[in-house]
Formats: structure tokens, sequence, C-alpha cells
């Protein structure tokens, strides 16, 4: 598909160690160009960003908004990388996401296992009954069990008469992913794969001791809160919390009558979650709305009003805990990350709530341009880039990556016929 060359740039598809990521936000829509270097690891050497106007909750309600925006931050990627861009990896969220820990069971051919039987047992986990407009994106592998000796996580080439794998399998709605492959269609563009965006996230803030340990990953974002909860190195459970950074930015745009550009300002540059930390009280002036006259807003009632909004965010997550039955098993505690995560307080309240250590995840794991993206808001951006690099090390031979997912682009072929 593609598009023409720009003068003096080269076409991504005549370099191969690229990957392209679109991180399609309610608040913002943020394109990232990774370069992967000859150890595996990603040098970013593009960025760009523009407001997103066409998602609400992370799903698109508007294609025509949705495709501007996309389009605005993938010319500003490509002016910065000096590239263009055929094809990228697209993040999907949204409360139409379900999960479940399914297992399958399959006789080992040769009596060693060979890539034929691991598929085999996928294909074996995969076969469950899900609603007919949800369609599966990931099969997560957990762990193999070979003639009762679990806890595998390499099962090629190990000897045995039964393999069972138990998997996590992440669904989303039909529709939800086809209008998002629609819109980066319509830009021109290839969808490689569609990632769910807490899977992406942990790739770029997660430390592999967590993963093993156990630890719940808490995605903030402007439409939606995403949670995963990692143990033994695999991904258990996971969900999503119609409750985010929009809202609070709401609740402050209707508690000071303001409109809702000022009141994430505010949010921003005066807010806090926890209303104790606020010790010098300070005067904000609030300008009114259409001719009303602006008048001053006090930073602890501004603290009021944000605080019961992530005390009732953190509280649903922790019930959402408390029911996956992985209370007592996130050893390393939480690690909040995504653009609302950023509010003074965020984890001091947290702490409060949950009873357990809680950190920022920034980015990591990235070379280049690292300064312009380590910031929790761009964890699902750098997520998929480094998801990205660890598909095309799969794919070459030379590692293994914990996530197998059939090419996304050929599934919607499939799913949606000619419609695209």
């Amino acid at each position: 598909m593609g598009k023409p060359l720009k003068e003096g740039s080269m076409s991504l598809s005549s370099e191969g160690n690229m990957v392209v990521a679109l991180d399609i936000g309610t608040s913002k829509i943020v394109a990232l160009i990774g370069e992967i270097n000859s150890e595996g690891g990603v040098e970013i050497v593009g960025i760009g960003k523009h407001p997103s106007r066409g998602m609400k909750k992370g799903v698109v309600v508007n294609i025509d908004s949705t495709i501007e925006a996309i389009q605005r931050a993938v010319e500003e990627a490509e002016l910065m990388a000096g590239v263009n861009i055929n094809s990228a990896y697209a993040g999907i969220a949204g409360s139409h996401i379900q999960s479940l820990n399914s297992h399958g069971i399959v006789a080992i051919k040769d009596k060693e296992v060979t890539e034929a039987d691991l598929e085999r047992v996928m294909d074996a986990a995969r076969a469950v009954a899900i609603p007919a407009d949800q369609r599966i994106l990931h099969v997560l592998p957990q762990d193999y069990v070979i003639d009762q000796q679990d806890g595998i996580r390499e099962p090629v080439g190990m000897s045995g008469v039964r393999l069972e794998a138990r998997v996590h399998l992440i669904t989303g709605a039909q529709s939800a992913a086809q209008n998002i492959v629609k819109c980066v269609d319509r830009c021109g563009l290839d969808v490689d794969d569609v990632i769910l965006e807490q899977v992406a996230s942990s790739y770029a803030v997660l430390e592999d001791d967590e993963k093993e340990l156990g630890v719940c990953m808490i995605d903030i974002g402007g439409g939606t809160s995403d949670v995963a909860i990692f143990l033994n190195g695999a991904i258990q459970h996971t969900a999503n919390i119609p409750v985010a950074g929009d809202q609070v930015t709401n609740d402050i745009a209707v508690a000071v009558r303001t409109t809702m550009q000022f009141a994430e300002k505010l949010k921003i540059e005066h807010g806090s979650a926890l209303r104790q930390l606020v010790t010098e009280d300070e005067i904000i002036e609030v300008p009114g709305i259409g001719e009303r006259a602006s008048r001053g807003l006090s930073t602890q009632t501004l603290a009021s009003v944000i605080e019961p909004r992530y005390e009732e965010l953190f509280t649903i997550i922790h019930e959402e805990i408390r029911r996956s039955g992985f209370e007592d098993r996130i050893a390393a505690g939480i690690v909040l990350t995504g653009g609302s995560s950023k509010i003074k307080g965020a984890v001091e309240l947290a702490e409060e709530i949950f009873h357990m250590p809680v950190r920022i995840g920034s980015p990591t794991n990235v070379g280049g341009l690292k300064g312009e993206v380590n910031d929790p808001m761009h964890s699902t951006g750098v997520g998929l880039l480094l998801y990205a690099a660890a598909q095309n090390e799969f794919a070459g031979g030379g590692g293994y990556s914990s996530v197998t997912a059939e090419n996304i682009w050929d599934k919607m072929k499939s799913w949606f016929g000619s419609n695209l």
C-alpha cells in the first residue's frame, strides 16, 4: 500500500530493522519510529504527537477526527526520522476487552516436543467458547506441563508423551479492532499487529524480577485505566476500568465551572491526588465561561475535587485484584504508569489504599531520543516498539517472545472480508 516517497527520505520497507508504533489513545495519538540495533534493542529516531478528538474510553467514536490525528502524528514522526512509514503496530484498549485463562492438552508426536507440537497445543488452548462479536487478540503462554512436570517455560526439545499449555486469552470486540485498522488503513498504512495496551506497556516499564515475584501494573490513561497482573514471569490477569484522567478533568470543570481545557491545565499544574500533601494553600485565578467574571480557587479545594475520583479508581482496582485471587501474591507491589499517574500524591494515595509498595513506571530499555519519551505517558508507545522488536527477533529465530499471536493483518482480512 504505502505512500509516495518524500524528497530525500527513504522507505521503511527498505529498512528491515525499523519498527513503528501507534499509540491511539483517548487524549493523544503518538507515533514512534524505532530502529532495532544489532543487540536487539530499540533506538528511537522519530516521535510525533497530536491531540486525539475521535476517541472515547479507548474506542473510536469519530473516524475522520481519528484519521486526521493519526496523519498529523505520523507526519511529524516521519519528518523527525527522515523516513516514510508503510506499516505500524497499533494499541487497543477499552471496556470491550475481556480475558480468561485457558489450557490445552495434546499428545507429543515423536516423544520430543517440536514447534509443531507447540502450535497444536496453542490451538487446543484457544478452542474456547467466546461471544460471536469477540475475537481473540492474544494467546499469552503462562507455562507448560510435560507428563505432570509443571513450571516449564521452554518445552521445545524436551522428551515426554503429553504436553499441556496454560495460557491467558485476551479477546476484543471485532468492531473496535476493525475501526482501529480502518483508521490506520485510511492513512495509507498497513497494520502489522494490534496489541492490548497494557501488554505493550508492560514491555516498557516492568522489570523481569518484578514479573517473576508478582506485580500489578496500572496504566492510567485519559479514557481507561488498564490493569495487568504478572506472576512467575507471565501475565495472569488483565482488566480494563472505565475510570481515568478524563473523569478527573470533567469533575474539575463541573466543580469550578470552567472549560475542559482550563480544567486539564489546573489538574496538571496545581492538582494533587492527596489533599494532605497541599501544604501551601495558593489561590489560582479561574476564568469564567462566556461573559462570567473570573474568580479565585484554592489549591486545597482543587485537591478535594481530585482526591475522591482517584480514591474511587484505586478502590475499584483493589476490588479487581481481590477478585482475581492474586492479592496476596503481588510481592513486588504496584507500578503506576500512563499520563494520569503523574499527578502529585498518586503514589502516596495508592499506598494507603493497596497497602503495598507503589512506584511510578517510566519507559526504560530504549536508546536514541529516550529523553523525549522518558515519561509515563509514553509507556504504551515505547512498549509497542519493544513488543515489535521482540516479534521481529522471534520471527528471525534470534530468541523467544513470551507473546505469540498470528499476524493481525491476515486475521483482520479473514474476519472482515473485503470491508477494509
